[in-house]
């Protein structure tokens, strides 16, 4: 038995994970969940999988989560905090640890289960765009591996030949196409974009995600940060990373090799069967995915991005570009001004002037020999500034 944690368990990424997990009880067993403040449904979760551990970040939360188990036979140990994201990530009887977290806040139990040795499925996107320096470095002490849960670099792992470490010119491999779908405001005259609403901003044309990450989408933000994720992922610069508009979102992503062949991942849009690849690699397991019909699709249809309609995404090339902690900056801010829009604070388009205004004036800083303190202090300092610029008053 394969002992899983999964971090953020009662997110959408979470859910589909333990509904894999459920599919396969003999060969997987569910060590702990972690959730920040949804005591009711980690409390469900809880009673269904039986967990050894769980974590809610919140400490009143954990007393709510107490309270809410107190009639189970056998509860689960209650720990709260960062320390006990760290506590179950490292665990001696896991050994997969699900990354669900959104946000910097997942950062500490992502590095824990990277130096404890982990098979690290990561779909928390700030664990490379903030730290990967950290992070890949934690990787090759240990002897950890990840494995990408993001549907576009699960479908690039996929396609790429076992051996890709070794560099991609070495293999063959010309350039990574990053597919997007162009979410909800692809074909929106750029003029229309100031009077966008969050619940517009929230309505995904192909597939069903949170709030945060559904902006991103719709502002392409999603896209340019898994630009970066890739240049970690596959060892690679921005040179060979294309992003390419892809709006039924059927191709996940593909891979131009130098002798003219493009590799591409096709599937439903569907989280569970990266979950699922993930899970079970090399092997494969049924996911509970409804097959891919292509003469119900019709026609796939691919196109280049618009970056004067979605200048986030030519802010994260050049974040990517300059390396350092600008990656960092450019997350915080973002993060920031979609909480700001998302409570209708500022304008759509003013994210990216918030980002880019952020990335403009604080200074671009070294990460080499940095530690996760140092990361933490970059992405404060970022969001003190983004949040003095949706006039919000920082202390």
């Amino acid at each position: 038995m394969i002992g899983v944690t999964v971090l953020g368990s009662t997110g959408s990424v979470g859910v589909s994970t333990l509904d894999v997990l459920a599919r396969h009880r003999d060969r997987f067993r569910v060590v702990a969940l972690t959730a920040n403040r949804d005591s009711e449904r980690l409390a469900e979760q809880c009673r269904l999988h039986h967990p050894r551990v769980a974590v809610m970040v919140d400490p009143a939360a954990a007393r709510a989560l107490a309270e809410r188990l107190a009639d189970m036979p056998d509860p689960p140990q209650i720990w709260s905090g960062v320390a006990g994201l760290e506590q179950v990530a490292a665990m001696p009887e896991t050994q997969y640890v699900m990354a669900a977290i959104v946000g910097a806040a997942g950062l500490p139990p992502v590095l824990a289960a990277a130096r404890a040795g982990k098979r690290l499925l990561l779909a928390n996107k700030e664990a490379l765009v903030v730290a990967g320096a950290l992070l890949m470095e934690a990787l090759a002490q240990s002897g950890a591996e990840i494995l990408p849960i993001d549907s576009e670099h699960n479908a690039i792992f996929q396609c790429l030949p076992p051996n890709f470490g070794e560099g991609l010119p070495s293999v063959g491999v010309e350039r990574i196409l990053l597919t997007a779908s162009g979410g909800p405001f692809r074909q929106w005259p750029a003029e229309q974009l100031a009077a966008v609403t969050p619940e517009q901003a929230c309505a995904h044309p192909t597939w069903a995600m949170g709030r945060k990450i559904s902006v991103d989408s719709a502002t392409m933000m999603n896209k340019g940060l898994e630009v970066i994720e890739a240049c970690w992922l596959f060892g690679t610069d921005t040179s060979r990373v294309q992003v390419v508009v892809h709006p039924q979102s059927v191709i996940h992503s593909l891979v131009q090799y130098q002798d003219g062949s493009v590799l591409a991942q096709l599937g439903n849009p569907d989280m569970r069967t990266p979950i699922a690849h993930a899970l079970g690699w090399p092997r494969r397991l049924a996911a509970g995915v409804t097959a891919l019909d292509l003469f119900q699709v019709g026609r796939l249809d691919f196109e280049a991005p618009d970056l004067a309609r979605f200048p986030c995404l030519d802010l994260a090339f050049q974040a990517a570009r300059q390396g350092g902690t600008a990656p960092a900056i450019l997350n915080a801010a973002n993060e920031v001004a979609v909480a700001a829009f998302l409570e209708r604070r500022i304008d759509f388009p003013g994210i990216a002037a918030i980002v880019d205004q952020t990335l403009a004036t604080l200074p671009i800083e070294s990460v080499e020999g940095c530690d996760l303190d140092f990361l933490l202090d970059v992405d404060r300092r970022a969001r003190a500034h983004a949040e003095q610029m949706t006039g919000r008053q920082v202390n």
